[in-house]
Formats: C-alpha cells, structure tokens, sequence
C-alpha cells in the first residue's frame, strides 16, 4: 500500500538529532502500581515519580539477585505507557527476547521480583505459570513481530476487538523472523498488530547493518517522515518519539491505537528513542554493553576488586586469537555477541578479521561456508542454545558441502539463572545426526585451548563446546590409550564398568569412580574422556565392548546424545551368544528445565558426584 492511499494520522512528538535527555531525578516517588489498572487510573503528573520508584528497585533488586538490568532500566517510561494505552492481556503485550520485561512484571503484581532468577522465584523472562500478562517465554529473539500478528488474526477470526502488540529492539530486527514477518504484516490491510520497535542502538554491542544506518538517520532527521523504509514496505511509520518522555509516549501511543484501528491500514511500527541503562550512571557509562546482563554488585562506590577467575569463555578467546595468530586464515563470526562469546581480544587485535552479522544465526553459519569455499577457515562463536536456530544451515550448508567451518558453543549443557530456554541441552543431540561432523567436548580449560587448532585442523564441520562459568581445576590423564585419556582406573587391568565421560562433568566422573573404588577394592572403575567424541571412532567400541559395563555421562540429553550413538552402535556388535556390555546412559531427561544454579540442577538430574554412584551401584549384583 502506498503513502497517498493512507489515511492521515495525528503526528507523534519526534525527538530530534541527538538523543533523548536523562530522566527526570527531582519526582518524588510515587508506589508501584499493583496492576494495569490501577496505573491506568494514576493521574498523569504522578508518572514521572512512578518511573523513579520503578528505576530504584530495579537497581536495589539487581544488586542482590543479578539480571538483566540495562535493558531494563531503558524501557521504564515506555513500559509504562504500553500498559496505560493497551489493556493487557486482552491486548497481548509481546516482548522480544524478554529480558527488558521486568518492568512489565513489576506492574503487573510482581513489584519486588521476588527470587528473580533463583529456583522457585520470578523468572528472568515472562512465564505463564506467574501471570495471565505474559503470553510469550521462549527468551531467543526476532519472534515478537509474528507472535503479534498471529494473535492479532487470530482475533479477528474470532471477531475480537483490541490491538496485539510487539516490543522488538534494534538489534532484534537484524533477525531473519523479524524482517519475514514485517514482510507479511506490510500486505495485511486490516491488522491491528502494533510493532514498538525500541531502538537503544544496540543488542549485546551496537547494532549493526544497513537497518541500523537507516535508522541513525531517521532519529537523526536525516531521512524525512514517508521516506523511511516502513513506510516504504507498506506499514504505518510513526516516530522516532523520545522513549524517556512520558507525555510524547502518551501521545505516540494513542495516534499508534488509531492507525491500528483503521482497516485500510496494514501494520502500524512505532518507532522508540531509549537508552539502555537510563538513569543509572554506572550502566550508562559501560562502554561494553552498558550493563546488559550483569551478577549481584555493591550499591556503594565501587572498591578495586581482586582479578576474576579464568573462565570457558576467556581461554576460548585466548585460544582463538592464538589461533587468528598463527593462521591468517582465521576469521571470527558472532552472531550479535562479540564479547559474552570471548572473540573481544581477536577484534581489539584484528578488527577486520571478526564479522558480526547482527542477531542471525543462520546468516552466521551460511556466511561461513562461503568464507570457507573461498579458502579461509571461519570459526562461529555462538551460545549453544542459539544453534537450534541455525540446524538447516550446519547439517545442509556446511555439513552437505564440507565445509571447513568450526562452530564453537558457548554455555553447553546446563547454565542454569536463565532458564528453559537458555539452557544449551540439545546440541549434542542434534550433531549426532550431522554426518562427517567432528565435536571435541574438553574437560578442562588445557583440553579446550588444544580443541581450538584440533578443530582448525580438521576437514569438515567441527564443534567445540563448553558450558558458562569458572574454568575447574586441570584434570591430567592418568594414561592416554587409543580410545582417549584415562582419569581414573587400570587400564592394564579387566574392565568391570567403562565410565565414558562426555565434557566438563569429568571431574565428577572421576569422584564417582573413586568412591566406587573405595567401597568396592576389587572394582576397576576406567573413566575415559574420548577427547573427540564424535566421530565415534573404533578404539572406544572395541574398549566398550570388552567391558562387562559400559555408562556414558554427558550433560545433553540422554536419549539423543553421544551415549546414545555407543549404545546403537554396540548393540549392531551384539549376537546372541555375545550380547555385549551393560549399557547406561546418564544425561539430562529430554523436558524444559527451570531456572536454578547449574549445581542444583545437575544433582536433581543424578549427574553429580552422588548421583553418578547411585547410577553405577545400580549395576553391582544385590544392588
């Protein structure tokens, strides 16, 4: 639909060339409203100091718990006018990603977050189980845009009244199911689907991209209101509007209300001015991601802090950029998260050779296996949660064409605060089903920086994956066989149970083993880490199958993972007159796990020290 054939709307208070000014500090405090419509009811001059209440406990609670607080702290204002224009949840409120949602719990009965992030508390991320105002959970980006039009026709089917509203950020509409469904919300004439879009500059890092050029020039007045790409598409554009105004968003909402309700109009986009952090200088002033997602701090000036312990993501950045060192070759790819992925030493050194593709996995992997056809050697760096996202592209653009591209995975297995959705749990699964796939899952700090080059090394599509965290203590092989290293056991001595351990849960496979031994003298417990876990090569077969036990652990799930291919692959070795080992797999159960401390997680699952012995009695005669 072109510009001429819609209908006027009523202008919106635009910001203009810099942006927009720090919250008013001088409003007294006004209490959080218990629900939408007691803030509805809220006299207009009471807003303000409303907003100041809101940024205190943002930061009080945050200090204590940890969380998401930049994001947060830039949305108070505008989170507050959505729920005074918009009648949730009749008029569903989606969130991107989530994590700029806590305001919108602190005015939906949930003012104190209590236990934010912790077991048994309020999410990091809207859930269903706390209130009927959060519709959307899955915490990855880009969905917002579709999830809105899709209740927004859903509706009208049912002949229902009311807008269905999306609050996307900038970085987020770098994402290929963001720009897909404007594509398809710009031909529906008719929807009432509202698209906030909340345009901070940034995700993790600055936002990058043509999109990002075109909207510096629209809240920099460079580009004329119905020249801008929106409009363009077919959609009502209305902005950019100060996201730190209260009166300007007031208005802007309610002009954003009657596009919606007109039928001749498509989609409307609401373009929004914040500032990640807003209002608190030490998050403003954070240079790195103005504290996007930060742990408890002092609420006092802070005092110099003792170095942080090495962590998995550190020493896979080290490795990298020694990697980047020695070969030329060596280009980086992040998807969005240049720094939470380790590859910040690799750009401060080499710039050009780090390419971040904005929050698009799938543009990530593609772009590697044209970076590998054309003779470099790419290495992806993504949290393993993300490359769900991108299986089409690994298992039939990189694997189908043997591509030398190396992906490593950040925050494998269970992470724990972040809940369901961040939990990287399926990828081991999902790359036992790529063929020619090779996946190193290193014990320690020392065998992670060894993968790296290994990985590099390797013809086809490699993994390298790590879970969040401090880096355990070394853990050195006792013996280093055809199979893998050995960490605990005889291995000159018969096998009763073969303790294949799968990653960082090594350590507590070799506890186990040692608690076994103790019990039981006359047990030989062999733990042995494979090293390469995928391909499963022949020594670890030939090693299983002359063991009267065979227990695989891995922090992937049980049923789909790396034991799950020994199992398969003993079982096509077994004949009736020799069956083959005892087979256990130990892993995580395949369900959506809660938010809680990756310790506790992995006990209620069986797979710490405890929980491994309990597994390995249960294969002991009498037990």
């Amino acid at each position: 639909m072109s510009t001429t054939e819609q209908r006027p709307v009523a202008p919106t208070r635009r910001v203009g060339a810099v942006m927009p000014s720090a919250p008013t500090a001088t409003a007294a405090e006004v209490p959080i409203s218990t629900d939408p419509d007691a803030l509805r009811a809220l006299p207009a001059e009471q807003l303000s100091g409303l907003a100041r209440t809101l940024r205190r406990r943002l930061v009080e609670i945050c200090s204590r718990s940890g969380g998401h607080l930049g994001p947060n702290l830039g949305v108070v204002e505008l989170t507050i006018a959505l729920h005074r224009e918009f009648r949730s949840p009749a008029e569903p409120i989606v969130f991107d990603t989530g994590h700029q949602a806590y305001v919108h719990k602190m005015l939906t009965g949930r003012a104190e977050l209590d236990g934010l992030r912790t077991a048994g508390g309020v999410s990091g991320y809207p859930d269903r189980g706390e209130s009927v105002h959060d519709l959307v959970e899955n915490s990855h980006a880009s969905g917002s845009i579709a999830w809105a039009h899709g209740l927004d026709r859903a509706h009208r089917f049912a002949g229902s009244e009311g807008a269905a509203i999306a609050v996307i950020g900038d970085g987020a509409l770098t994402g290929g199911v963001g720009l897909e469904a404007l594509n398809l919300l710009a031909a529906d004439r008719g929807s009432r689907t509202v698209v906030v879009l909340n345009d901070n500059t940034r995700s993790y890092a600055p936002t990058v991209g043509g999109i990002a050029e075109h909207l510096a020039a629209l809240r920099g007045g460079r580009i004329r209101a119905g020249q801008d790409m929106f409009t363009a598409l077919g959609l009502t554009y209305l902005g950019p509007v100060d996201g730190h105004d209260l009166d300007a968003l007031a208005e802007a909402m309610a002009a954003a209300r009657r596009a919606a309700e007109d039928p001749q109009r498509a989609g409307v986009l609401l373009h929004v001015i914040t500032r990640k952090g807003a209002g608190f200088a030490r998050a403003e002033a954070d240079a790195v991601d103005q504290w996007h997602a930060t742990g408890p701090f002092s609420l006092e000036v802070e005092q110099a802090s003792q170095p942080a312990a090495p962590t998995w993501t550190s020493r896979l950045g080290a490795a990298v950029l020694a990697a980047a060192r020695a070969d030329e070759r060596v280009v980086a790819l992040s998807a969005a998260m240049v720094d939470p992925v380790g590859l910040t030493p690799m750009q401060q050194e080499m710039p050009e050779r780090v390419l971040d593709v904005g929050i698009a996995e799938q543009l990530a992997l593609d772009t590697a296996a044209g970076l590998s056809a054309g003779g470099r050697r790419p290495v992806v760096s993504l949290y393993a949660t993300f490359l769900n996202r991108a299986l089409d592209q690994l298992l039939l653009d990189v694997a189908l064409h043997r591509e030398d591209v190396t992906i490593t995975l950040d925050r494998a297995g269970v992470t724990g605060d972040d809940g369901p959705s961040h939990h990287g749990i399926w990828d081991l699964a999902l790359a036992t089903t790529v063929p020619g796939l090779s996946l190193w899952a290193p014990r320690d700090a020392a065998q992670l920086e060894a993968a790296v080059p290994a990985a590099l090394a390797t013809s086809g599509p490699s993994l390298v994956r790590f879970p969040k965290g401090a880096c355990p203590p070394e853990l050195p092989a006792l013996a280093q066989l055809p199979a893998g290293d050995v960490l605990a056991g005889d291995a000159d001595a018969p096998i009763d149970i073969l303790l294949i351990s799968i990653g960082a849960l090594a350590a507590h496979a070799v506890d186990a083993a040692g608690e076994l031994s103790r019990s039981h003298g006359d047990l030989n417990v062999l733990v042995l880490d494979p090293v390469r876990a995928l391909p499963l090569g022949e020594d670890v077969l030939d090693l299983a199958a002359s063991s009267r036990a065979v227990v695989t652990l891995e922090d992937g799930l049980a049923e789909n993972g790396i034991g799950a291919v020994i199992g398969t692959r003993l079982a096509r070795r077994a004949t009736l007159a020799a069956p083959g080992p005892v087979l256990r797999t130990l892993g995580i159960e395949a369900e959506f796990i809660p938010q809680g401390k990756r310790a506790g997680i992995l006990a209620a699952q069986g797979l710490d020290a405890p929980g491994i012995v309990a597994s390995l009695r249960g294969l002991l005669p009498g037990s």
